[in-house]
């Protein structure tokens, strides 16, 4: 087969194949060792018979180029470039840090002219990346013993670094109102008395409504510099 073929995926992350940048096929089913993938035209108007058969190795046993409509480069290309960039999301262990618009860059000068633009892919990565985050928790002992990055209800980021004897919320935003009191290991009951944080009413606040007899102590670094702020202003 002398026709350019590269491994991509669907937006549901099936396995699907690209043709010289133009025809896209997915995958139809797996047999004896094999793996049959079908135009995805085949289901449309025009019915495109077109086929492709690959061994474990991914080589070419068969290719049925029976294509019954022209090929679509730029829909061709949408697709290698978000899986390029979803390759290289599941690479990393810290979704946050990660910056797709650098590796968007990266990706297009490779494709070359016919590359859709960022913002045509950004919310459909941004999506992707929350996806590697952990599940939404609701009880205190979901949260992980290991350190871990979570979403809160209002979309924003947060870390948590938990012990048997503290949790530490390392955020510049509010906790989410759903991490609840609850037993801990060995039927312990964990309930935190001392919370330092900056003057974020929404932290302290969710913080007494979640643990009722918490004591807020508040950082005195924000203190100074909210002063120095105001000072500013003033001036």
């Amino acid at each position: 087969m002398s026709d350019q073929l590269e491994i991509s995926e669907t937006s549901k992350e099936k396995n699907q194949i690209i043709v010289n940048r133009k025809y896209k096929f997915n995958l139809w089913y797996i047999t004896n060792n094999t793996k049959i993938f079908k135009c995805t035209k085949y289901k449309t108007v025009k019915k495109c018979k077109s086929y492709i058969i690959l061994n474990d190795n991914n080589k070419v046993i068969k290719y049925e180029n029976k294509h019954t409509h022209p090929g679509k480069e730029y829909d061709a290309s949408v697709s290698i470039v978000k899986h390029k960039m979803k390759n290289e999301i599941r690479k990393t262990s810290i979704p946050f840090d990660i910056n797709p618009k650098h590796i968007y860059n990266e990706i297009s000068e490779e494709i070359g002219l016919i590359c859709p633009e960022y913002n045509s892919i950004k919310s459909q990565i941004s999506r992707y990346i929350k996806k590697q985050l952990p599940p939404d928790i609701s009880k205190f002992n979901e949260i992980s013993d290991k350190s871990e990055y979570y979403i809160n209800e209002r979309d924003e980021n947060f870390m948590i670094f938990k012990n048997s004897n503290i949790i530490i919320f390392q955020s510049s935003f509010p906790i989410p109102n759903r991490i609840n009191e609850s037993k801990y290991n060995n039927n312990i009951i964990v309930t935190p008395k001392i919370l330092r944080c900056d003057f974020e009413k929404s932290i302290s606040n969710a913080s007494i409504k979640i643990f009722h007899n918490i004591t807020i102590k508040y950082c005195v670094w924000h203190y100074k510099r909210s002063l120095e702020v105001q000072k500013k202003i003033m001036l």
